[in-house]
């Protein structure tokens, strides 16, 4: 069934009240299936049961690119969850404008979201046509260089301030049979070790000339080639990885088999788990340790239209959960994002998670490029950094060029 024609059929049977939750078991789907990922799952399931409702886990293995064909499947064929994640921006684009996810709008207004959520890209991006559709959680940050101190002392080299001084280190670190650079096989892991790359080396500008003007004549510009050079130094150095998970790459600096890996925040989760201290075993160097900007995309949950009455009425009861001043601190302490609310106690956090408060309080911030590209944009970019790492033979002029062709024809 088409999109608008199942939105169709659902609106005529869906009820939408608003009001007090009653009690009720919804099943929450989303990707967070690392160790540190569970644990911070777990703060929002507490939030939602001390509701009086019940959190039911639908978590799906095999990260966003794996989970969100099977949720969107599931919502198009009329067997929705009761919410999901996602990431801020598009990619629940087509499903919001085909009427099949919940309104939000008035509980936003009731409980002031567009006052306490920072900054305001993130309610921004949940909103389409004046209504908001989403519930944003966490920033996450892709713009960091996590590195293991015990490498770089079993390596006889001092831990690196930058990545120059990281690619300067790797011949070390490699003599001492250890792989410099940590990347897994997913598609997903190589672009966004690009696109962190990209906004170093280029700066913030170049980056959103790129992704926000989708300006192909700067993508295929030298200041872009300069980017290729660097991701070519990356996939040079991450030869050897042989994990395909996000969390195993991380797993490798943590027990010192890899010197560093360019990663989100959410890498913190699993220092964390693994009794590791910021500082101490572990160096991260927001912006590579060159040009200290943090994107401000992250994840958010959206809640598909039900034909259940007492679960719509909880669904309200979950999306106010998630923003609670309590639930933002327990989440994101464990989940190693910064808060989406400013006025939440964040004394506990850890050195790094105080690095980014301090950038994002500075204002150092760009979109991420979940924000800026459609889905199928951000696929195709995806595909070509898969191919590029996993492929010595193509050439950073030739993965170049593709680039730009990408950029050129983005939406």
């Amino acid at each position: 069934m088409k999109l608008r024609s199942m939105a169709a059929a659902l609106a005529a049977t869906v009820a939408l009240p608003f009001g007090v939750a009653n009690a009720a078991d919804l099943e929450v789907t989303h990707w967070w299936t690392s160790g540190g990922e569970a644990a911070a799952v777990a703060e929002l399931a507490k939030a939602f049961d001390a509701t009086g409702n019940k959190w039911v886990d639908g978590a799906i293995a095999g990260s966003g690119g794996t989970a969100r064909p099977i949720m969107i499947s599931r919502i198009t064929g009329g067997d929705p969850m009761a919410a999901t994640q996602f990431n801020h921006g598009r990619q629940a684009e087509e499903l919001v404008q085909s009427g099949l996810m919940r309104d939000l709008t008035d509980l936003a207004t009731r409980e002031n979201w567009k006052e306490i959520v920072k900054p305001a890209s993130l309610l921004e991006s949940c909103t389409i046509e004046g209504k908001i559709y989403c519930a944003p959680v966490n920033i996450h940050s892709w713009q960091w260089l996590w590195l293991s101190n015990a490498a770089f002392k079993q390596a006889g080299v001092p831990v690196p301030k930058n990545w120059d001084e990281f690619v300067a280190a790797a011949p070390a670190l490699e003599k001492a049979g250890i792989v410099p650079l940590a990347v897994g096989g997913q598609p997903w892991q190589a672009a966004g070790a690009f696109d962190v790359l990209m906004v170093a080396i280029a700066g913030k500008d170049t980056f959103e000339k790129v992704f926000a003007q989708k300006d192909e004549e700067v993508a295929a510009g030298p200041e872009i080639a300069k980017v290729f050079n660097a991701a070519d130094d990356a996939r040079r150095m991450s030869k050897g990885s042989n994990v395909q998970d996000w969390n195993q790459a991380t797993n490798l600096v943590i027990t010192g088999k890899a010197g560093g890996q360019i990663m989100g925040d959410w890498a913190q989760g699993e220092f964390q788990l693994a009794g590791q201290k910021a500082g101490v075993d572990y160096t991260c160097l927001p912006g590579l340790g060159v040009n200290e900007v943090i994107s401000t995309g992250g994840d958010a949950f959206y809640f598909p239209l039900l034909e259940d009455e007492e679960k719509a009425k909880a669904q309200e009861a979950l999306a106010s959960a998630l923003l609670k001043p309590e639930t933002q601190v327990a989440f994101n302490l464990k989940k190693g994002s910064l808060p989406v609310r400013g006025d939440v106690d964040l004394a506990a956090a850890n050195d790094c998670m105080k690095k980014g408060l301090d950038i994002l309080a500075k204002g150092n911030v760009i979109k991420g490029t979940d924000q800026l590209l459609s889905a199928d944009s951000q696929k195709q970019k995806e595909d070509l950094f898969s191919e590029f790492f996993a492929n010595p033979s193509m050439t950073p002029e030739d993965a170049q060029k593709r680039f730009a062709a990408i950029i050129a024809a983005a939406d």
